[in-house]
């Protein structure tokens, strides 16, 4: 099964992630990830698809799929560190597996963000991802 980012939605003021499901007359109807509830949020909740979200780096911006994917790489067949973990621990992370990430611009509020996000991906969808030119593949 390929995950399509462009689907996956984070809501601000929502705890965790949803799968976009359809149009609703007054916004979106999306699946909490987790816990598989429907909800219907209105146009004027701030909703990302996860494919719009990057990190800065040294040379630009890096869309989000990369930075799972360089996740991955650098954790092996390990868990990644919890995102309520130390400090040092998730930035050690991240140097290892994007070292030239901006840490101007990079906060380990962000980096938290991104662990969270991360292991809600491995748990409830796959890091096979649609590559932007290729429709999903349903499984």
């Amino acid at each position: 099964m390929q995950t399509d980012l462009a689907r996956i939605l984070s809501v601000a003021g929502q705890h965790g992630l949803f799968r976009y499901i359809a149009q609703a007359r007054g916004g979106a109807i999306a699946e909490n990830m987790e816990t598989r509830q429907r909800k219907v949020f209105s146009t004027s909740s701030r909703i990302s698809t996860l494919a719009d979200i990057a990190i800065y780096t040294a040379e630009g911006e890096m869309k989000l799929d990369q930075v799972f994917l360089a996740l991955k790489a650098a954790l092996g067949d390990a868990e990644a560190p919890s995102s309520k973990g130390p400090e040092k621990d998730i930035v050690a992370l991240f140097r290892k597996a994007i070292p030239d990430y901006d840490a101007e611009r990079f906060y380990v509020s962000h980096m938290r963000k991104v662990l969270d996000w991360y292991d809600q991906i491995v748990k409830y969808a796959s890091l096979n991802f649609v590559k932007e030119d290729e429709p999903a593949q349903e499984a």
